[in-house]
């Protein structure tokens, strides 16, 4: 049975409380609180200055001189009740430094920790506006939210660049648009993400990267990045079908394995599908990515073509062209083509950002779009606590086909 909380306040205090203040609707409650708060925090204020000084309750009139030299300044905070006017004791010696309301601090810090953390679940500036008024009667300006979100641009240029591991056994590389306000025009912007998967198994994301329209040119630049922030080698790395992907790859790391990913070649394929032929087709080419090595997957691709050559050319042309880094997973174990065949994991952490974002068709800046999907991201990580399934056995696998790479500790 769950232990019950003790009462902070006696029952009969409480009623007498209610009673002394007339509480009859929540609006009196919150407003009564909001007085009581600043009250309480006034005298937390003087009795840190009481202490700062030195005086025991008896000393009352050596503290009444000294108090009338030292004064205080007039301040107004910002806390879960609403603004609040507190007079801050100043000692004039100047070494008196508040520890409860800083000398320069306007703000209490959980509204601030409120607004991020609706911010972070992509409500939006206006709602947060409702939400802080309906629950605490504070008037907040949609300047005072950007303002606050703007504190977390330093936590996001130190996550930025922090150092990485050495090596990472996969890592994905998968961009997502959105739209963004620039220069009074509306363009689509691309947010570039990395997901590794290191030794140890653990998943991180390894940055996000705002640019125009997803490039190779800018892959590169990011490539370029991971390795001067620590990455030295990455095994395998699991792309989608963008043109100039795997050369930038290789300019970087020319030891990586290019898996491309399997599900957009297959979407790939069927935009040259009619309607009335397209459930064959998808039916046609699983044989193909199911097969047990790569000999039977082409044949499996000849047998594709003897029947759908003919009609669907481009189809073939595709799966030839690409086969070289279509067909990497089939020289692994089926826990390692799991992980590898589609970029699954990046686009599973995708649908998460999503989730926050629907609610922004537009966004008004580059730092807005990266303020959110930052949060959105911290809030993903928090759940990556675990390995990957059976990575004891994938990691043995994997000393085995990069016995110069791998080393187990």
């Amino acid at each position: 049975m769950k232990e019950k909380k003790p009462r902070l306040i006696p029952r009969e205090q409480l009623r007498q409380f209610i009673k002394e203040n007339n509480l009859t609707s929540v609006a009196d409650i919150q407003n009564t609180l909001k007085d009581l708060f600043a009250e309480t925090l006034q005298e937390m204020l003087e009795a840190e200055m009481d202490h700062h000084l030195g005086y025991e309750k008896h000393d009352v009139k050596n503290k009444e001189t000294s108090n009338s030299r030292n004064g205080h300044s007039q301040k107004t905070v910002t806390s879960e009740f609403g603004d609040v006017e507190i007079g801050v004791p100043r000692d004039r010696q100047g070494e008196f430094e508040p520890a409860i309301v800083k000398k320069h601090q306007k703000k209490m810090p959980a509204i601030e920790d409120q607004i991020i953390a609706l911010y972070a679940k992509g409500v939006s500036t206006r709602d947060i506006q409702d939400q802080l008024q309906q629950l605490y009667g504070i008037e907040v300006s949609p300047t005072l939210i950007s303002n606050v979100t703007a504190k977390i641009m330093p936590l996001i240029k130190e996550w930025q660049n922090r150092p990485l591991q050495s090596v990472y056994a996969m890592v994905y590389l998968d961009a997502i648009h959105f739209k963004v306000k620039q220069d009074g025009a509306i363009v689509n912007k691309a947010a570039y993400m990395v997901v590794g998967i290191d030794l140890e198994g653990h998943k991180d994301v390894l940055g996000i990267w705002i640019g125009e329209n997803e490039s190779s040119k800018f892959w590169l630049l990011v490539l370029n990045e991971l390795r001067n922030r620590g990455v030295q080698d990455i095994l395998i790395i699991s792309v989608d079908n963008l043109k100039g992907f795997s050369e930038a790859i290789t300019a970087c790391y020319p030891k990586t394995e290019i898996q491309k990913c399997i599900i957009h070649q297959i979407r790939n394929s069927v935009k040259y599908v009619s309607y009335k032929d397209l459930k064959k087709i998808t039916a046609a080419l699983k044989p193909i990515y199911t097969a047990a090595s790569e000999k039977a997957a082409l044949q499996e691709l000849d047998q594709f073509e003897a029947d759908w050559g003919g009609k669907y050319p481009l189809i073939i042309r595709s799966w030839r062209n690409n086969w070289d880094e279509l067909a990497t997973f089939f020289k692994y174990s089926p826990e390692i083509r799991k992980l590898i065949y589609t970029t699954n994991i990046i686009e599973s952490y995708h649908r998460q950002l999503r989730k926050v974002t629907k609610g922004k068709a537009i966004f008004p800046t580059d730092e807005a779009l990266l303020k959110m999907l930052y949060l959105a991201t911290m809030d993903v990580l928090r759940k990556w606590t675990g390995r990957i399934q059976n990575w004891a056995q994938i990691l043995l696998q994997l000393t085995v086909h990069f016995p110069d790479r791998v080393e187990i500790r």
